[in-house]
């Protein structure tokens, strides 16, 4: 780790489909280019906290290793002081920006943006919508998604 390495948290509503989904390739990709030591914390977090403690979503864990990608993770909720921790926190769609935005200390040092935000060729649609009620095909596009932008971040940012 460097004196300058970043910390990013991804977020969605409960911290079982999208969000982990997003730490889990983020990861893979950060290390697939070998810039482990550009990054302090990678982590995720919901919304909400309905799901604290539980695995993430059976089929956003199988797409996942599908594609060769492990998943480790537990739901948690996002609070105050992490605003503090992270500097990008990430979340999936509108309501979830609005839900941070709201959150978010007068202190904090985090950037608050939609991962979509580094959709630099609009390849994919910016928000990345919740899959949880749609079938398999909608955590495939996820993946397609978070997998684009993961690169399109570390591109743009570093």
């Amino acid at each position: 780790m460097t004196e300058d390495s970043i910390s990013v948290a991804f977020v969605c509503l409960g911290n079982i489909c999208r969000s982990p989904m997003a730490e889990a390739v983020f990861a893979h990709t950060v290390k697939q280019n070998g810039l482990q030591d550009r990054f302090a914390k990678i982590d995720s977090f919901g919304t909400g906290g309905w799901h604290k403690g539980e695995n993430p979503d059976p089929r956003s864990a199988a797409t996942c290793r599908k594609h060769g990608i492990p998943v480790n993770h537990r739901a948690q909720q996002i609070k105050g002081h992490h605003f503090q921790e992270f500097d990008y926190i990430v979340c999936m769609d509108e309501m979830n920006l609005r839900n941070l935005q709201r959150m978010k200390p007068s202190d904090s040092k985090a950037k608050l943006s939609m991962f979509g935000q580094w959709n630099k060729d609009g390849k994919y649609r910016e928000i990345v919508d919740d899959p949880y009620y749609g079938g398999d095909g909608g955590f495939e596009y996820n993946f397609k998604q978070i997998q684009y932008f993961s690169e399109q971040f570390l591109e743009q940012e570093l």
